[in-house]
């Protein structure tokens, strides 16, 4: 005899049926239960910095600290022109780098078409500008960036035409920000 409710011989007690069809239920949503908390773990270990930590000093400067992911980047929440977004800090990168499908959400307007470097080999990308970006307390206005249509998956690439604004200190497995 199978555990299939369906396959209950039909001269078995109603009970009998009903429970099996429970215990189905039930192991079926221990199993949804099951993904949902494996699921946002492995979010956790990609992007612990989903809610990045902010602190406000007594001189007036604004910190903001980020722990380290299981790959060793530095990825943390944020937004573009009040669009959510998900960082990746690049200091290898010269402008903010936004994939096409963010640039679009955000209401950024491609600029002059050049030619980038990347790991992928030379790409065609378009300047652009940041009205208002935004990364836990610290607040970056008018920043340069290139839209490249060739990015997918990787969220957005924040390079060093914002992070020359700001101070950063990495010590083990934590980097901190700092505008004054």
């Amino acid at each position: 005899m199978t555990n299939d409710p369906a396959n209950t011989p039909p001269g078995a007690a109603p009970g009998q049926r009903a429970g099996k069809l429970m215990l189905l239920i039930a192991w079926i949503g221990v199993l949804g239960l099951l993904t949902l908390v494996f699921g946002n773990w492995e979010e956790t270990q990609r992007n612990p910095n989903r809610q990045p930590v902010s602190m406000q000093h007594a001189d007036g400067s604004t910190e903001v600290v980020l722990q380290r992911n299981r790959q060793g980047h530095y990825v943390a929440n944020g937004t573009i022109n009040g669009t959510e977004v998900t960082f990746l800090l690049d200091t290898g990168a010269t402008d903010v780098v936004v994939p096409q499908d963010v640039a679009d959400a955000a209401g950024l307007r491609r600029g002059v078409e050049t030619r980038a470097n990347t790991a992928a080999g030379v790409v065609r990308v378009w300047t652009t500008r940041i009205h208002d970006l935004r990364l836990g307390s610290i607040h970056l206005q008018d920043i340069p960036a290139t839209i490249n249509p060739h990015m997918h998956g990787v969220g957005v690439l924040l390079g060093m035409s914002a992070l020359r604004q700001v101070e950063f200190q990495q010590r083990g497995g934590e980097l901190r920000l700092r505008m004054h």
